[in-house]
């Protein structure tokens, strides 16, 4: 394998040496929704649109380490972006494209960010009258309007093109970073709070992809599909700074309604996503498998049945053993061919790479695909650690762990079993919160993840829980939400689940219903599926306690959920229930269904 790559000290090395060695190769690809075409750029006519960016970035005068912000979908414009400012020595701040006016105006005025690029002036209007000044910002730039004009009475806004012109004259760039500049300021989404804006330097990303490199050597005949916003580190690193550093090609995915049809279109060897997206898939999977004849769905079930065993083989776990195993070796051609190729299929013909991170990936869901031959594997990190801290390796891999740490990072469980790391991918800390660094770090400069693992699966990292997460309820039995959740979930009644308890009495849970099967469990119960009233009845409550106590039969008694209400809006990152990264945001809410969670334990003191 090439170590090319342990030569970077810097991120524009990465665009600096593949520009030059794979010129004429495509780079880019994306949809064009006007020609209703898929269209490309090379290397060689990415790094001159970069370097009209950089003079313009150069006309303005910014001093070495001014922070310039991003709020724009993935695109070949937000890739231009990073690079003309990464290469300028000055420090990218994403902004996450979904956000609220307002949570964007924190950001900006947090990093005190000085130019900002998004899609259109209706976009930076919102910004611009929420009720929050941006004294810091200096200009705003459209990339798909040419609409010029003053807000806030003292920052302009132009077109892409009004603003690269003032940098035509510009004859000298200014240097570019130092390994100890910061590469990003990146907020933390966050479950709870204000998001804190993490500093990851040059030194810090570069290394974190120097380090996954060993486990997913990705070379210039790659293709990747860009699915997760860029403002996620693990997207940024694990396959924007992937691809420019190894001359992958990079198509944008049009989003989660699309994904098919790009997955299709575009073909890709490796994509990263959250597990949300691999569970929706299964869902979409096990509903056709559920509406199957008798013998194709036994022939499915079998598929994956010999499927999971030969994975279990192959990557040393424990063999679930059956009555018909000695006919694995007879029907496994068979199965492959007719059952677990046409779902293979779905990722296109030569996926080779397929990582889930962000947020727990259901075990059944990873049975399920590795089963069927789908080469799904987990990633864990967290942006702190530019992101990521491990990966499941291609033999190896076992999905109730997130493999091993990556080459170069230590880690070990400390106290109250919470995983604890170093290496030279953590960050340098918070922007401007000197108490908040110092609170993440141990005395001896380990990074506190805030997650309990264990390690003991021949230092494989298992993850338990966040330790902010696990529930205490008032009689002192702990209790980890995201393997109870996960647990329910496998009824596909329930689409989102979320269980509650802390200091109250007993565990109960709040969950969303997939609208089909709620239609057709209010036909069995004879009731109006459309009445609201229908969700708080008490036949229906009892009816889906019971199917909650099925899910959760492997769970100790105190473990089960003992009440349930039924919520009629969905969680969503729109409505702010939801992480970025789908991953509940449980103080919200708790706040938003405050009044179903008493409900829940009237008669019932702590």
């Amino acid at each position: 394998m090439s170590r090319f790559i342990d030569e970077f000290t810097v991120l524009p090395e990465l665009l600096d040496r593949t520009a030059r060695i794979y010129a004429d190769r495509e780079a880019y690809r994306w949809y064009e929704h006007r020609t209703n075409t898929w269209v490309t750029t090379t290397w060689r006519e990415f790094s001159e649109s970069v370097i009209r960016w950089r003079k313009a970035f150069a006309k303005m005068g910014l001093a070495h380490g001014a922070r310039v912000a991003m709020l724009l979908p993935n695109s070949l414009e937000a890739l231009t972006f990073d690079q003309a400012a990464l290469a300028n020595g000055l420090v990218p701040v994403p902004l996450h494209a979904i956000d609220t006016a307002g949570s964007s105006c924190f950001i900006l005025n947090d990093s005190q960010a000085e130019f900002l690029v998004t899609v259109n002036f209706a976009r930076w209007n919102s910004l611009a009258t929420c009720g929050v000044e941006l004294p810091h910002l200096k200009q705003v730039v459209l990339t798909h309007e040419s609409e010029t004009g003053i807000s806030q009475d003292h920052i302009p806004y132009c077109g892409t093109e009004d603003w690269l012109a003032t940098g035509n004259d510009v004859d000298v760039l200014p240097d570019g970073p130092k390994p100890d500049d910061l590469a990003a300021l990146v907020y933390t989404s966050g479950t709870t709070g204000r998001p804190k804006g993490v500093m990851l330097t040059h030194r810090n990303v570069v290394s974190n992809v120097q380090q996954m490199h060993r486990y997913m050597n990705v070379d210039e005949n790659d293709v990747y599909l860009s699915f997760l916003p860029l403002s996620h580190t693990f997207e940024r690193t694990a396959s924007y700074y992937m691809a420019t550093a190894t001359g992958a090609s990079l198509a944008f995915s049009r989003g989660v309604g699309q994904l098919t049809d790009d997955l299709r279109a575009v073909n890709p060897t490796i994509m990263c996503s959250v597990p949300r997206v691999f569970e929706r898939i299964h869902n979409q999977l096990m509903e056709l498998r559920r509406k199957m004849p008798k013998k194709k769905g036994y022939f499915f079930d079998w598929a994956q049945e010999v499927g999971w065993r030969k994975f279990c083989k192959v990557n040393d776990l424990p063999v679930e053993h059956s009555a018909r195993e000695c006919l694995d070796l007879f029907v496994a051609g068979y199965l492959e061919r007719k059952i677990a190729r046409p779902i293979q299929s779905v990722f296109g013909t030569r996926v080779r790479m397929l990582f889930a991170g962000g947020a727990a990936l259901n075990y059944s869901v990873a049975k399920f695909f590795c089963g069927m031959g789908v080469p799904l594997r987990q990633g864990y990190g967290l942006t702190e650690s530019s992101p990521v801290i491990s990966l499941s390796e291609e033999k190896g891999n076992h999905p109730l762990t997130v493999g091993r740490p990556l080459p170069g990072i230590d880690a070990r469980i400390g106290e109250n079993d919470e995983l604890q790391v170093t290496g030279p991918q953590v960050m340098k800390g918070y922007w401007g919160r000197p108490e908040d660094t110092a609170r993440t770090f141990t005395e001896d400069g380990w990074l506190k993840t805030g997650d309990q693992a264990d390690m003991s699966d021949g230092g494989r990292i298992r993850i338990k829980g966040r330790i902010k997460e696990i529930i205490v309820t008032s009689v002192g039995e702990k209790v980890s939400p995201v393997d109870l959740e996960f647990a329910i979930q496998e009824d596909k009644l329930f689409d989102q689940v979320m269980v509650v308890g802390e200091n109250r009495p007993y565990i109960a849970a709040l969950v969303v219903v997939n609208q089909e099967r709620w239609r057709a469990l209010c036909k069995d119960l004879q009731l109006d599926p459309y009445d609201p009233s229908t969700m708080g009845c008490r036949q229906v409550r009892n009816a889906i306690i019971k199917r909650i106590r099925t899910a959760t039969k492997d769970f100790p008694r105190y473990g089960q959920p003992r009440n349930v209400a039924v919520v009629p809006e969905s969680w969503t990152v729109e409505n702010g229930l939801l992480t970025t990264t789908m991953k509940l945001r449980r103080r919200q809410i708790a706040e938003r269904f405050a009044s179903e969670i008493e409900e829940l334990y009237i008669g019932h003191g702590a």
